[in-house]
């Protein structure tokens, strides 16, 4: 039985996203039913409010018993005092180094981790789930990604010709996003009304590009892209339903009540033309709410950020993978052509408004088929169990273990 620890990046500090803790536990839950003796390792930042970081643990620590890790969670604060860098929470240094050091792999999702703790690893593998945006980091020294023995990539033109940013020098091996198939099962609903997804919205992303010899910054989040779909819910028979981080309306500090003021405007341009507003931590803000309500979704409808779009990497979320398990027909930006999934079964991606809505009216001209074809796309190209061994096969350099391929 391998051991493999999960180096996540932002689960407990966001208590209330749903769907970032279903990103990473779809790794956790896919390598354990491989057989797998899983670890989660996870940054705490920290917190003028000691009670808040004290709840933050204790959810963190609470989901984690019900998905049978809570005791082999390893909680760890920077220490620049510390010799290597880090405080451990509820565990003991030891523990954590042991843990560590007899692991077959470290899978990194933190970009930015100590590289003293990797230090500390016998194997390490980076996954980059931000393709293109996360080479152009490392490029442009935004980010620096430390030394890892593999890298893996879910972007499908990453260190290839086709690829529109540099591969950093690096031998990318493109997986695809996991789903654990058992715990996203068919929910059919005919009745369901809404098309929805659940985004970030505004949340600081911004690209740093050159242009003419001089350095700008681009708006990267997804709401450049939904503003520019604005008149679809009007073109549609189907309601359209956005699950918003959107900012309180009184939040403290100037530069976040700025940020509230704009979601009150992008909030106050959306409902006139038909789209339905959620607080995404009230419909989606813990993993069993965000499970919930993909499954009683009609479909998913979303954008991506400009970057995928512009990158071209065929890059298909984990939400909407989480979509297409359930049996949820999906309706997403297009982000280049993919080698291998369909178009028009189950998944349609659109790059103009008249694609999108002739896309939402074919899903509607014959539901249930379109629904059977989701849930066959997840189980054909996305099961967690077929993805994670042929990723830990590659990563711990195994002969390959046949399996059905598609």
């Amino acid at each position: 039985m391998s051991a493999v620890v999960l180096s996540v990046y932002d689960v407990a500090n966001v208590p209330g996203d749903g769907a970032q803790f279903w990103v990473y536990m779809q790794y956790a839950q896919g390598l354990r039913r491989l057989g797998c003796d899983v670890y989660w390792l996870e940054q705490l930042r920290p917190s003028s409010d000691a009670d808040e970081e004290a709840r933050r643990r204790a959810t963190l620590l609470e989901r984690m018993k019900r998905f049978g890790l809570e005791a082999k969670t390893l909680l760890y604060a920077a220490n620049p005092a510390a010799v290597d860098g880090v405080r451990f929470i509820a565990c003991t240094e030891r523990h954590a180094r042991a843990v560590l050091r007899r692991a077959d792999l470290v899978l990194n999702f933190h970009y930015a981790i100590d590289p003293r703790l990797l230090g500390w690893a016998r194997r390490t593998a980076l996954v980059d789930i931000d393709p293109g945006l996360l080479q152009l980091w490392m490029s442009t020294r935004q980010v620096a990604v430390p030394r890892h023995d593999h890298y893996f990539t879910t972007g499908e033109t990453v260190g290839t010709p086709e690829a529109r940013f540099p591969a950093c020098g690096l031998s990318w091996t493109r997986i695809r996003p996991p789903v654990c198939l058992d715990l996203w099962q068919v929910v059919y609903s005919p009745d369901a009304e809404s098309f929805t997804t659940v985004s970030s919205w505004s949340s600081a992303s911004w690209l740093k590009v050159k242009e003419n010899g001089h350095t700008t910054l681009r708006d990267n989040a997804e709401r450049a892209a939904f503003l520019e779909y604005v008149a679809l819910p009007r073109q549609v028979a189907q309601p359209l339903e956005l699950a918003l981080h959107l900012l309180d309306r009184d939040p403290a500090g100037q530069a976040r009540r700025r940020q509230a003021e704009q979601d009150g405007a992008d909030r106050a341009q959306l409902e006139p033309h038909g789209w339905r507003v959620r607080d995404s931590r009230e419909v989606a803000g813990s993993p069993d709410a965000y499970r919930s309500y993909v499954q009683t979704s009609r479909g998913e409808f979303s954008c991506a950020k400009p970057s995928s779009v512009e990158f071209r990497t065929a890059w298909v979320s984990e939400r909407s993978v989480c979509y297409l398990a359930t049996g949820k027909p999906i309706v997403v930006q297009d982000t280049g052509p993919s080698n291998y999934l369909p178009e028009g079964e189950g998944i349609f991606r659109f790059s103009s408004l008249p694609q999108a809505a002739a896309a939402l009216d074919a899903i509607e001209s014959d539901y249930q088929r379109q629904c059977d074809a989701a849930r066959s796309l997840a189980e054909t190209y996305f099961d967690a169990r077929r993805v994670l061994e042929r990723a830990l096969n590659t990563a711990l350099g195994r002969a390959r273990v046949p399996v059905a391929t598609a």
